[in-house]
């Protein structure tokens, strides 16, 4: 991770703390244009607050899948070191995503709570629990996509437009209370819109009616996780060690 942060962040300017920069950055500007476009509140929700809270584990998201490319053949000379495995590469740059998505998300709730524009979270112990489902459903997904763009150079190129796809169905835009009925089934099936309802619901409270099933993304998760690690196992034995 260390060797990982000084690659990618070197030891100009802020260093490491640009991986909760970046998050932040993006999420601030968005969520003044909602405040600009939209007004203060949404369904009685402050817009800036509603828009962080989601576009930082959509970071977090994006990120982990970019990093996630081509990260054996860029990291393949490690192997010469029996005692790491090439999904240690994988972990060791999200691991990096999750620090930075997390300070990234502490930091903005006390500078907006102390504007105003924040509430004090309701459940904590909620919050935590949401982002690391989220988290680990990310995981799995990265776990699925760096041996896939070993595989398949074409992959590479597919990654940017799919993460756009999946926006829709990330929870970001709105809670699933405001959908119809039957749209809301339909969006209780993505493990993304049931991480991102725990946490909006741990931040809000009472305030906010939130449709959340716990086991949906752990279910996905595990079996992602699984189709991974052995994608991974496949992906080993064509690797070339120096």
């Amino acid at each position: 991770m260390i060797r990982e942060l000084i690659t990618r962040f070197g030891r100009e300017n802020i260093g490491f703390l640009w991986i909760m920069a970046e998050p932040l950055l993006f999420a601030g500007l968005v969520g003044l244009l909602w405040h600009f476009t939209h007004g203060a509140t949404e369904h009685g929700v402050g817009v800036i607050a509603f828009v962080a809270t989601g576009y930082i584990p959509i970071t977090l998201f994006r990120h982990g899948v970019a990093r996630s490319v081509a990260v054996f053949t860029a990291n393949q000379s490690l192997l010469y070191h029996r005692q790491i495995k090439i999904v240690d590469f994988i972990l060791s740059r999200f691991i990096i995503e999750v620090l930075g998505g997390m300070m990234a998300y502490l930091f903005m709730a006390v500078v907006l709570i102390c504007f105003g524009e924040f509430p004090i979270p309701s459940d904590i112990g909620l919050l935590i629990a949401g982002w690391f489902l989220y988290a680990y459903f990310c995981f799995s997904i990265c776990l699925i996509i760096a041996p896939l763009s070993e595989l398949s150079e074409a992959m590479e190129k597919f990654i940017p437009v799919t993460t756009y796809i999946m926006i829709p169905f990330s929870g970001l835009f709105f809670m699933v209370s405001w959908l119809t009925p039957a749209t809301r089934q339909f969006m209780l099936f993505s493990p993304f819109v049931n991480g991102m309802e725990m946490m909006r619901k741990g931040v809000w409270g009472d305030n906010v009616t939130a449709y959340y099933d716990v086991w949906s993304p752990i279910i996905c998760s595990t079996i992602a996780t699984m189709i991974g690690l052995i994608l991974c196992r496949r992906v080993r034995r064509k690797l070339t060690v120096e």
